[in-house]
C-alpha cells in the first residue's frame, strides 16, 4: 500500500509537470503537425526552378527528376465537397502540393489548371496579330504532362480526442481535468496516386497521415467562451494537419518510386491479361 501510495504520487507530480510544460512550451497555443510521427513543421519556404529555399528538411528530394507533372484536384468527388463544408476558410490543396513537389525535385510540375485559359488567351491574341514581333507564342512550345497526380482526402477531423477524462480520473482533481480536457488533437489522412498519361496506368498510390494538439487551456479551466478563452496555435490548424499529411503521402510516394519497376503482364498489357472467362 506504501508502494501504490508512492507510486500515485509519483505520478500526480508527474502530470502536473507535463501540462505546465504544455502551458509554458505551447504558449496556451498547439504543436506543429506530426508527418507519420515524427514532429516538425508543415511545407514551407519556395522554389525556383530545381532549388529551394526554407523547405521542410523532413521532405524526400530527388537527385534527378522522374518526368513532367499535372497536379488534378477532382472537385466533384465526394471528399471535396465534405472538405469545404467542413472547413470553408480552406481552398484548394492544388497550390501546396505543387509547391512541395518542385520543392522535392522529384517532379517538374506543368500548368493544368485555370491559368491554362491566360495561357491560351496570350496565344490568341498573338494569333490576332495584336503582340508585338518576336513575342513568340507560336504552336509547339508547351511541354506535355508525362503522369498526372490526383489528391484526395480520406479523413480530417478536428478535436478528436482530449486528456482532461484521462487526467482528472486518475488525479481525482476536477479543475485539472478541466484544464487537460483544453487540449484537443487534429488528425488527417490523405491519399495521392499518380497515373501515366500516355497509357491510363496507375503507377503509384500512396497513403499518409498527420496529427498534431490544440490548445485551449484556459478555456478548458473557465469553461471555454468569453474571458480567458483562447483559440489554437493558429487560426486554422486543420489545414496545417491536412497539408502535412499530404507532405507524408508524398514522402510515402517518393520512397516508393525509387525502387520503382514496372508492373507486366503475360501478353502485353491490356490485350486479355491472365484470368480468362469461359465462352
Amino acid at each position: 500500500m506504501q508502494f501504490q501510495s508512492k507510486l500515485l504520487t509519483s505520478f500526480k507530480t508527474a502530470t502536473w509537470i507535463t501540462v505546465a510544460a504544455l502551458i509554458g512550451l505551447t504558449g496556451c497555443g498547439g504543436t506543429m503537425p506530426t508527418l507519420g510521427g515524427s514532429s516538425g513543421n508543415t511545407v514551407t519556404g519556395a522554389a525556383g526552378g530545381e532549388t529551394s529555399s526554407g523547405a521542410n528538411s523532413q521532405l524526400e528530394s530527388c537527385d534527378e527528376t522522374l518526368g513532367t507533372l499535372a497536379v488534378v484536384e477532382d472537385q466533384s468527388a465526394p471528399w471535396w465537397y465534405t472538405y469545404r463544408r467542413r472547413y470553408p476558410t480552406l481552398g484548394t490543396t492544388v497550390p501546396v502540393l505543387r509547391m512541395m513537389i518542385q520543392q522535392s525535385n522529384c517532379f517538374v510540375v506543368v500548368e493544368r489548371g485555370r491559368a491554362m485559359n491566360n495561357m491560351m488567351q496570350e496565344r490568341a491574341l498573338m494569333q490576332s496579330g495584336e503582340m508585338r514581333q518576336g513575342s513568340n507564342f507560336g504552336k509547339g512550345q508547351m511541354v506535355a504532362a508525362d503522369y498526372t497526380m490526383n489528391p484526395s482526402i480520406q479523413f480530417s477531423e478536428k478535436g478528436t480526442g482530449g486528456l482532461g477524462a484521462t487526467v482528472g480520473g486518475l488525479l481525482g482533481n476536477y479543475r485539472l481535468g478541466r484544464l487537460a480536457g483544453g487540449v484537443k488533437s487534429n488528425e488527417a489522412a490523405t491519399t495521392l496516386l499518380l497515373i501515366d498519361n500516355r497509357s491510363g496506368v496507375q503507377v503509384s498510390s500512396s497513403v499518409g497521415s498527420a496529427q498534431n494538439f490544440d490548445f485551449n487551456l484556459w478555456g478548458g479551466l473557465f469553461g471555454g467562451g468569453g474571458w480567458g478563452s483562447v483559440k489554437g496555435f493558429t487560426d486554422t490548424p486543420e489545414g496545417k494537419v491536412v497539408t502535412a499529411a499530404f507532405a507524408d503521402s508524398y514522402n510515402q510516394m517518393v520512397n516508393a518510386l525509387r525502387n520503382y519497376k514496372a508492373q507486366t503482364v503475360k501478353g502485353g498489357l491490356g490485350k486479355g491479361g491472365r484470368l480468362k472467362v469461359g465462352e
